[in-house]
């Protein structure tokens, strides 16, 4: 990493994180190391600190984290959360911190993959003849009980896409 230089710093970063209810406590982050020690994916992957990524973000580091593919590696477990003797709500700011990022254009190019999937089917994995057909092998209908079983439904999918202009924050 380069030098980094406190005048680069985006000293608001912090406050467009902290409008999420509890994201304002990562700055009451003392590095204790509970929840990267309890994290599963940083047993998987040694790179993958949520620790270091808060410090960033509640430094200012902006750009740095809004481009860190590290963001994107967090399942979601919450257990950072709950280990954390602080009350640091880890998850839930990280969740706004790649809110930031995709309102940015930032965006792995798998998640918008599966993004233009829900604004085309409604659904993120959806179901084809060879699905049906192991479906129907397995004693199932052919058709889960999802938007693609519904096509009406699919309809109000995209008036949320629309109102919510996720559409938009999925293209490049």
């Amino acid at each position: 990493m380069d030098t980094i230089k406190t005048a680069e710093l985006d000293h608001d970063f912090i406050k467009e994180i902290s409008e999420e209810p509890g994201a304002e406590k990562i700055t009451l982050c003392f590095n204790c190391t509970g929840c990267t020690a309890g994290c599963p994916m940083a047993d998987l992957e040694a790179q993958y600190n949520i620790r270091k990524i808060l410090r960033m973000a509640s430094l200012g580091m902006k750009d740095e984290v809004l481009n860190n593919p590290y963001l994107w590696y967090c399942t979601t477990c919450y257990k950072c959360q709950e280990r954390c003797p602080q009350g640091v709500q880890n998850v839930d700011a990280l969740l706004k911190i790649r809110t930031i990022a995709v309102k940015n254009g930032i965006m792995l190019p798998k998640h918008r993959a599966v993004a233009k999937l829900v604004i085309e089917y409604g659904h993120a994995v959806p179901i084809n003849d060879d699905a049906k057909e192991k479906r129907k092998k397995l004693g199932l209908e052919e058709m889960p009980y999802t938007v693609q079983r519904f096509p009406e439904s699919l309809d109000e999918v995209h008036k949320l896409v629309e109102i919510t202009k996720f559409g938009e924050l999925t293209t490049e």
